[in-house]
Formats: structure tokens, sequence, C-alpha cells
């Protein structure tokens, strides 16, 4: 077993679209590459083999339940402790995990990003800062809409009926009532250049 590392533990929540991979993206962008790693929580996606594609299409992503989420504690646990883990792939365009994994060394600052990131309170208390990326509903709507019929193939019939059977339910049950948790809310964050610097400038001090 490695020794464990001075580290920093950072979660990034918000609705989908708000802008949270991009925000990520330039913290990352501004720190060395071996000093930070981006971990997605969509990758914990619950794999489905038993299921159909139709009924894997029909899942509810939004719920917390769609995540293994204890598997993802498992694993910032064991990065904790200096100890590398295998992170599933999600594969969003069959809604399977792929059977290849990706291995995650412990970096100095790690990056845990997702719509419900803070809603699970076993994972919350893994964060050292939690970040919410705070975006209108609209542009927010606008952008997922563009992400899913360009990166993910989906048609724009099923992402308006995802969206209004269980994206925005979800959001005003579970996504946005953990805002409350963040300890930092930013709005805008992608282009929110005043945010990223003082965020960057903590991080900074502590590599």
């Amino acid at each position: 077993m490695s020794e464990p590392a001075a580290s920093l533990y950072v979660g990034l929540a918000g609705g989908s679209g708000s802008g949270k991979t991009t925000f990520a993206d330039k913290i990352a962008a501004g720190l060395p590459a071996d000093a930070v790693t981006l971990i997605p929580h969509d990758h914990y996606y619950r794999d489905h083999p038993d299921k159909s594609f139709e009924e894997r299409a029909q899942l509810n992503f939004d719920h917390p339940d769609a995540l293994e989420t204890s598997l993802l504690v498992e694993h910032l646990e064991h990065l904790r402790a200096g100890n590398a883990i295998e992170r599933p792939i999600y594969d969003f365009t069959t809604h399977r995990r792929r059977e290849d994994t990706v291995r995650i060394e412990p970096r100095p600052v790690m990056i845990v990003e997702g719509i419900l990131t803070f809603v699970d309170p076993r994972l919350r208390t893994c964060f050292d800062i939690k970040v919410w990326v705070d975006t209108d509903a609209d542009i927010r709507l606008m952008r997922r809409i563009r992400r899913d019929l360009e990166e993910r193939g989906r048609d724009f019939a099923s992402v308006r009926r995802q969206y209004y059977e269980t994206v925005r339910p979800m959001y005003d049950q579970y996504v946005g009532p953990s805002r409350r948790t963040a300890d930092l809310i930013i709005p805008e964050a992608g282009a929110n250049g005043v945010a990223l610097e003082l965020i960057l400038a903590r991080l900074r001090a502590l590599l």
C-alpha cells in the first residue's frame, strides 16, 4: 500500500447543462497536468445487462438510485489512502458500462463533478470544498439539448420527453435542494473568470 499524500478533494455540482464540466476542465487546465484528476460521477451509472436497449433508454438517469455512488465513495477512500482505482466507463449511446476501465492514480487535487454529487451525504463528506455551479434553467436546457443531440446520438423527441418526465422533476426533488450544502455558489461558472482565479489560487497554494 502506498503512503497517503496530501490532497484536496473538490466536489462540483449543479443542474444538467449548468457548465460543471466546462468549469472543471478550466480548473484542470490551470494546474499542472500531473497534479489534478477529474472524475465524472456520470461514469458510475449502474449497469443493466438484463434489460433491452429500449428498457435502458427509459430508465430515470436523474434519480440518485441510478448511480452506484457507494462504489464512487469506496474509490475516493482508496485514492485518499494513496491507492489507485479502476474507474468504470459508461457508454451513453448504449446505456451500458463498458468492459474496460480507466486507471486513476491519486493526485494532489481530485475533482468529482455531477448533477447528484451533493445529494448523498456519504459522498458529500468526501469533499474538502463543495462548489455549486448556478445557471438559469433555460440556458441549462438548451445546453442539454445540444449535448444530447451532438454527443450522445439522441433525437429531439426523446430529449424533450426525458426532460419533462424525469430531468425537471428530479431537479426539483433532489438536485436543486442539494445546492444548500455547497460551500461556494458560482453563477455562470464557465464564464466567471473571477471565481475561477479564486479557486485556482486556493489550489495552487496547496501545490
